[in-house]
């Protein structure tokens, strides 16, 4: 990406998708997982396709409470799918408490360049098709400081590239797309925020940057500004 700063805009946002971009998933974590459930079942762990989606009702706000209700229920049938009939209901708790806001790594270059908007005054936000518990999983891993305005697609409605969930966090954050800058490791959802008027950037941390707003790491985000 070798896109430069227009000199006529002043920005003064930048909003970040979650996963993928300010942070990934850690393999260690999965691994756990699995062998725990490998181990009160006694042979290989099968996941059964779909069967979050099974349990997950996307067409009904959530809160919180309800998204914990909800993973809850997801390791008891998991486990009853595993062929377990003892103690369903201690280990699929056990399962939660080891892993819910757990097993999320930061990118290296995630912090420095958080530090670099918050030092030049930028405010920030998080926008991300996930569920409420979004501030909790940033919290997690320390970045929550960061950022004002948290906009998960459980609680708007709608997942990106529906224009209504950049144009709440807008609102939270009092700010015009015209203002803010946009990451996002999917392109689709970078191009999204770029039709209502963000400059928005698709991150490639898992491949080659190939388009106009592809950039190899948030780093290039700072070399576009400066």
């Amino acid at each position: 990406m070798k896109q430069k700063k227009d000199p006529t805009k002043a920005y003064k946002a930048a909003f970040f998708d979650r996963d993928h971009t300010l942070i990934h998933g850690d393999p260690a974590a999965k691994q756990m997982r699995t062998e725990m459930i490998e181990r009160w079942s006694g042979k290989p762990l099968v996941q059964p396709p779909g069967l979050f989606d099974q349990l997950y009702n996307s067409q009904q706000l959530m809160t919180v409470e309800k998204e914990i209700t909800l993973w809850r229920a997801y390791f008891a049938e998991l486990l009853r799918m595993q062929g377990i009939t003892e103690k369903i209901s201690s280990r699929a708790d056990e399962l939660f408490d080891a892993f819910w806001l757990k097993g999320s790594v930061v990118y290296p270059e995630t912090v420095p360049v958080l530090d670099w908007f918050a030092a030049h005054g930028y405010r920030m936000g998080v926008i991300s098709d996930t569920f409420p518990s979004l501030k909790l999983t940033l919290e997690a891993v320390g970045l929550d400081k960061y950022f004002e305005v948290f906009v998960c697609s459980d609680q708007v409605g709608v997942m990106k590239p529906d224009p209504l969930i950049y144009q709440t966090a807008l609102n939270l954050m009092g700010v015009s797309a015209q203002e803010s800058l946009y990451v996002d490791d999917y392109d689709v959802e970078a191009d999204g925020a770029r039709a209502l008027g963000f400059t928005a950037f698709h991150v490639c941390h898992d491949s080659e940057p190939k388009e106009k707003w592809d950039i190899a790491s948030l780093w290039e985000m700072i070399q576009f500004l400066t």
